[in-house]
């Protein structure tokens, strides 16, 4: 017991140093006009370095990644089978397609899956 008081002791001073000398190493005194404004080629930039957020881009990204985690929900009913009553199976695979199928249809019927407006 004592041997592990005295190893995590150890341990937390190790990284109570190494954070203390990384926060003491990383800070930045100097701050500089030039350094912190965006490089273009040499020249003082002609327009805003930030573009526009697309909203219309995020919408799409949201609904890959929702389709996304639906198609690794859907690849482990396959390997159910073999261990879930077949009546049971079905019914569940039916409901869940359904419920893809309705979602998808509503993402088309909005005009979320047309990029062009």
């Amino acid at each position: 017991m004592l041997s592990i008081l005295s190893m995590s002791m150890v341990i937390l001073m190790i990284s109570m140093m190494v954070m203390l000398l990384a926060s003491l190493l990383s800070k930045k005194t100097l701050i500089d006009r030039e350094k912190s404004s965006p490089f273009e080629c040499g020249f003082d930039p002609k327009s805003s370095s930030r573009l526009p957020f697309s909203l219309r881009f995020f919408l799409i990204t949201i609904i890959f990644l929702i389709f996304d985690v639906e198609i690794a929900l859907i690849l482990p009913i396959i390997y159910i089978i073999k261990f879930s009553n077949l009546f049971t199976w079905t019914i569940t695979s039916i409901i869940f397609m359904l419920i893809l199928l309705i979602g998808l249809y509503h993402e088309w019927n909005q005009g979320m899956l047309n990029w062009s407006n």
